[in-house]
């Protein structure tokens, strides 16, 4: 049986498996000096445009690199109260930084202008710390997806006001194919500065991407990456994986899929009377409310987690390697566990 848990528990997507094995080739350069390393950096260009490209070996580190870019110690970065870097990274950006996280409530996941702009009163205040950054995630931490415009407008007022915008793309390649775009319009034509670009979420085995397209954030990113112990001697390893992810639509494929299996999950379980789905299906994720007395029994079957315990919302994740055929047995197994009537 599959799991709905997380994209994390997928396997390594069979073409990525084939880009290791082909990087193992006799000897290289290490620590990003190699022949891989430096296609997969003119392949992001030729994706992005002007980019500075790292390595990291998960979203965490990915995250902590980029905002080391970003700020200073008295610096504070503005995130939803949902956001990866305030609930799931163990404390690690602050830690590592020295910043302070001011997570705003956010219902749908996004931050937008008339959130933020209450926080930023204190600015020149030297009693507070100062607002830097506005961090994102796309797709949110609650499966919506931010719209192009939504985007601009959000880093229009990020500029406006001397900050930056850190895009946490854990799952970017699912947002950018819900909106039926190119990375480059969802992310560079929209004035985001600077972003993780998630590949384990995505088919990967190991390895994300940061990507800064701020020149002024360039200048020490480098430095930040060893400090942050994640510059990996055999890189060739990490950007083998990005190259077959980017070349020849293999994230469209993936992320697309994902997300038609979420959609369809979510279609089904709507017609559900017990099943209450809470949140936008934009992209790999289904959010929803069943009987509380169905989730235990349903857990020994298809692994998953409880979103909020007060609530006892759930979240089901759907990956590249979802099938049609499992939906429909999960689907199954819920109505057979709320009422067997049902089937």
């Amino acid at each position: 049986m599959k799991a709905f848990a997380s994209d994390n528990y997928a396997g390594i997507h069979p073409e990525i498996l084939e880009a290791i094995q082909q990087a193992n080739y006799s000897h290289d350069v290490a620590y990003g000096a190699d022949q891989l390393t430096n296609q997969a950096g003119k392949l992001f260009e030729s994706i992005f445009g002007s980019v500075k490209v790292l390595y990291a070996f998960n979203g965490t580190g990915a995250n902590v690199v980029a905002l080391k870019c970003c700020t200073l110690p008295f610096h504070s970065i503005i995130c939803s109260d949902f956001a990866h870097i305030h609930v799931d990274e163990c404390g690690a950006p602050v830690q590592s930084t020295g910043y302070t996280l001011v997570p705003l409530h956010t219902p749908n996941g996004k931050l937008t202008p008339e959130i933020i702009r209450p926080v930023l009163k204190a600015r020149g205040n030297v009693h507070h710390n100062q607002p830097k950054v506005i961090s994102i995630s796309q797709s949110t931490e609650l499966g919506t997806v931010y719209s192009l415009k939504e985007l601009t407008a959000l880093c229009e007022f990020a500029h406006a006001n001397e900050l930056y915008v850190h895009l946490d793309g854990a799952r970017i390649s699912n947002a950018v194919a819900a909106l039926n775009t190119d990375f480059k319009s969802a992310t560079v034509d929209c004035g985001i500065d600077i972003m993780s670009f998630g590949g384990t979420k995505n088919g990967l085995m190991i390895g994300e991407a940061v990507l800064i397209f701020n020149e002024e954030l360039k200048k020490h990113a480098d430095f930040y990456q060893k400090q942050s112990a994640q510059l990996f001697s055999k890189n060739r390893f990490i950007a083998a994986q990005f190259i077959a992810l980017l070349r020849d639509d293999l994230w469209f494929r993936m992320a697309s899929h994902a997300n038609r299996m979420a959609r369809l999950l979510a279609t089904e379980i709507s017609e559900i009377p017990e099943v209450r789905i809470t949140h936008s299906v934009d992209a790999n994720a289904v959010f929803a409310i069943i009987p509380k007395k169905a989730i235990e029994p349903l857990q020994r079957i298809y692994p998953f987690y409880i979103w909020d315990e007060n609530t006892m919302e759930i979240r089901w994740m759907c990956s590249f390697d979802t099938t049609p055929e499992d939906v429909m047995d999960f689907v199954e197994s819920l109505k057979r566990i709320i009422a067997p009537s049902h089937t």
